[in-house]
């Protein structure tokens, strides 16, 4: 089937060279798009929308009613940039017959590497080590200057072990992790079968984990769901790291754990907000590594993702199946 005539396309921000390509091809789309390094403010990308047929957009977009009602009738097809979709109103978007194209997959192995050198860094306290050799605290050997804790012989808890926690899991095995276990909404006995990975309630897992990696989406089921309650459980030696969504912890009850010395250290690739402000108390912890979000960010993935987001967006307005689409 044949494009319309002109069909309006909104990007909200640069993209890889991969995805541009593709839409260059695009005779029949008029794009558009935000061009700045910065975020779109809201106000223009609720005016950049006004009439659009298909909308490419990222993570930090909010997609919420105003802003359907403000891209009106033409609307029928969103892609995003991004695997997660908790910025997108889903029930509003369904309401309106508007389809949902997402990038699954292409980034699971970049960010199960990122999940696995968060872990090292954190667990082996590099970021204060080096910062040790800069200011001058590195004089002497000390037998326990500086000491962290190693995964030989460890008990690694997983969070939502779907194909990033695998990904992580497979990576971690070689280390000589010597028992996985997992939670998450059900038992997943295939994919478990190559860690013998251990389904257990969150509380044993918290319990029983000498580091712990959360990988689940954000639900309202996992929104909070490593609380106060949830680190009182873990070990005063056990390290906490999460690459999935900032909301699925509560940053408040993190910190009173890490400064109290309930856990031991923390890595985060996510958190809320983001960006996190530089006053954050959390940013003052030598035992809190934050990175900024960067779990797919390699030269290699966000061309894919940029692939698939823009070959998701033209397959939606040409009403032909998505590469990857999400069932609403």
């Amino acid at each position: 089937m044949k494009l319309a005539r002109v069909m309006k396309v909104f990007i909200t921000g640069s993209l890889p060279a991969e995805g541009r390509a593709v839409l260059a091809k695009a005779a029949d789309c008029e794009v558009e798009q935000w061009n700045l390094d910065e975020p779109i403010p809201r106000e223009e990308l609720e005016r950049s929308v006004v009439g659009a047929h298909g909308l490419l957009c990222r993570l930090s977009d909010r997609v919420d009613k105003k802003l359907l009602d403000a891209a009106g009738a033409n609307l029928k097809v969103i892609s995003t940039f991004s695997v997660g979709v908790d910025h997108l109103a889903l029930d509003e978007i369904k309401k309106r017959g508007i389809r949902v194209g997402y990038t699954p997959g292409v980034l699971t192995d970049a960010t199960a590497e990122l999940a696995v050198s968060l872990l090292l860094t954190t667990s082996r306290r590099l970021p204060e080590a080096i910062e040790e050799v800069k200011n001058g605290g590195w004089s002497t050997w000390s037998p326990l200057w500086m000491c962290g804790y190693g995964l030989s012989q460890s008990t690694v808890g997983i969070v939502g072990l779907g194909r990033i926690g695998q990904a992580i899991a497979r990576r971690l095995k070689p280390f000589g992790v010597q028992r996985f276990l997992y939670t998450g909404r059900q038992p997943r006995p295939q994919e478990a079968a190559e860690f013998q990975a251990e389904f257990v309630p969150i509380a044993q897992l918290a319990a029983e984990s000498d580091f712990i990696v959360v990988a689940c989406s954000l639900t309202p089921d996992t929104r909070g769901l490593c609380n106060k309650d949830f680190f009182q459980k873990m070990k005063n030696t056990a390290v906490f790291i999460n690459i999935s969504r900032g909301d699925v912890v509560n940053q408040d009850d993190l910190y009173q754990a890490l400064t109290s010395g309930q856990i031991a250290a923390a890595g985060l690739d996510v958190t809320t907000p983001e960006p996190l402000p530089p006053s954050h108390p959390l940013l003052t912890l030598k035992n809190c590594v934050i990175l900024p979000h960067i779990g797919s960010a390699t030269y290699k993935t966000r061309n894919t993702m940029s692939l698939l987001a823009a070959n998701n967006l033209l397959a939606g307005l040409r009403g032909e199946p998505m590469p990857s689409e999400l069932k609403l």
